[in-house]
C-alpha cells in the first residue's frame, strides 16, 4: 500500500492536475468511481495506474471486478495519499492515471457523422465537460474543440463529462474554418448558436434540424466572431420566454443537441 503522500510517485501523479505535466507526459487524471468505471469498462487499455482506497473498493466492488477482468492492477493507497493525488477537495477514493487519446478531425468525418458538437473557444471546463456529456446523451457522433478552447484533459473537464469522454470521439487543436469546411464537404448543415440568429422554432418548422448537423457553440463571454458567423449555413437563437437574461452555454447547447436528436428520430 502506498502510504507516503510526499513520495516522488505520488507527487508525479498530483502534477497531472497541471497542463504542463499533462502535455509533457501525455497522461491525465480520472477521478471518482463513476468516471473510473467508464474508462475501465469502455477503454481499459488507456489505464496506466489505478489507485484506490480499501474503503472505496469495498463500496464499489464491481469496479474492482471490472479492473481484474480487464487486466488492470488495483493499487491500494491511504486516504492521505489519495487526497494528495486528486485534484478535487473531497475525492471519492478512486484515481486513475490514463493515456490521452484525442481523435483526428479527419477520422470523425470519415465516419459519416449525423450530429456533431463543435466548441469554439469554450474556456470554462465545466461547460466543456457538460456539453460533451450532453452530446453523448443526445447520441451525437463526436465533439470537436477548436481555437483556444479549454484543455480537454483538464481534471474539471474530465469530471464534468462523468465518463462520457470515453463514449464518443473527441478531437482537439482544430481550427473552426477547417472543421466547417470538412462538415460542409461531408454534407452536414452547419448551425451556430448565437443570440443574433433566427428563432429555433422557425428553424425546426423549416425542417433544417432533420438534416445531418454540426452545431457550433462559441465562447461564454464573447460568443462567436462575425467572421465565423458568416461561415456557417444558419445562425440560430434560443428564445427566452421568462425573465432570465440569458441561458448558460452548456444548457443552451443541450437544448440544441436534443432538438436535433428529436428531429433525427421523428
Amino acid at each position: 500500500m502506498l502510504d507516503n503522500p510526499r513520495s516522488p510517485r505520488v507527487r508525479a501523479v498530483a502534477k497531472l492536475a497541471k497542463r504542463g505535466a499533462r502535455s509533457e507526459t501525455g497522461l491525465f487524471l480520472v477521478e471518482g468511481p463513476q468516471s473510473v468505471r467508464e474508462v475501465v469498462s469502455f477503454d481499459p487499455g488507456l489505464v496506466v495506474d489505478l489507485f484506490v482506497t480499501p474503503t472505496a473498493l469495498e463500496r464499489h466492488e464491481a469496479i474492482g471486478a471490472l479492473a481484474e477482468a480487464n487486466g488492470i492492477e488495483v493499487e491500494f493507497v491511504t486516504e492521505q495519499v489519495l487526497d494528495a493525488m486528486a485534484d478535487t477537495v473531497t475525492p471519492q477514493g478512486f484515481v486513475a492515471v490514463c493515456r490521452q487519446f484525442p481523435t483526428a478531425v479527419k477520422e470523425i468525418f470519415a465516419q459519416e457523422p449525423k450530429l456533431i458538437a463543435v466548441l469554439e473557444e469554450v474556456r470554462d471546463p465545466g461547460n466543456a465537460g457538460t456539453i460533451i456529456r450532453a452530446a453523448d446523451a443526445a447520441g451525437a457522433d463526436a465533439v470537436i474543440l477548436t481555437g483556444r478552447s479549454v484543455d480537454l484533459y483538464n481534471p474539471k473537464v474530465v469530471r464534468s463529462t462523468t465518463g462520457s469522454l470515453f463514449h464518443l470521439p473527441v478531437a482537439i487543436d482544430a481550427t473552426l474554418s477547417d472543421v466547417l469546411g470538412r462538415a460542409s464537404a461531408a454534407g452536414l448543415v452547419t448551425l451556430a448558436a448565437d443570440i443574433k440568429g433566427d428563432d429555433l422554432l422557425s428553424i425546426r418548422r423549416e425542417g433544417v434540424l432533420e438534416q445531418p448537423t454540426a452545431w457550433v457553440f462559441g465562447n461564454e463571454a464573447r460568443g462567436m466572431s462575425d467572421e465565423h458567423l458568416t461561415q456557417v449555413d444558419r445562425v440560430v437563437s434560443l428564445p427566452i420566454y421568462g425573465q432570465a437574461e440569458s441561458l448558460n452555454l452548456a444548457t443552451a447547447a443541450s437544448v440544441c443537441l436534443y432538438e436535433s436528436a428529436f428531429a433525427h428520430r421523428s
